[in-house]
């Protein structure tokens, strides 16, 4: 896997945890477990994609 597949591969994904959070927060009793779960892998995939392209 090249670099930029990578970053393919890891915007994917936190993409489909940004649609997570959407749903989980639409939620009438959201979890808050499960959204600072969310955020904390969004946060470090963000960060991986950053050291990749650096």
């Amino acid at each position: 896997m090249n670099v930029e597949d990578r970053v393919d591969s890891l915007r994917s994904r936190h993409a489909r945890i940004e649609q997570d959070l959407d749903v989980e927060n639409q939620r009438p009793h959201p979890d808050d477990i499960k959204i600072h779960e969310l955020k904390r892998e969004k946060l470090r995939i963000k960060d991986e994609i950053a050291a990749i392209q650096t």
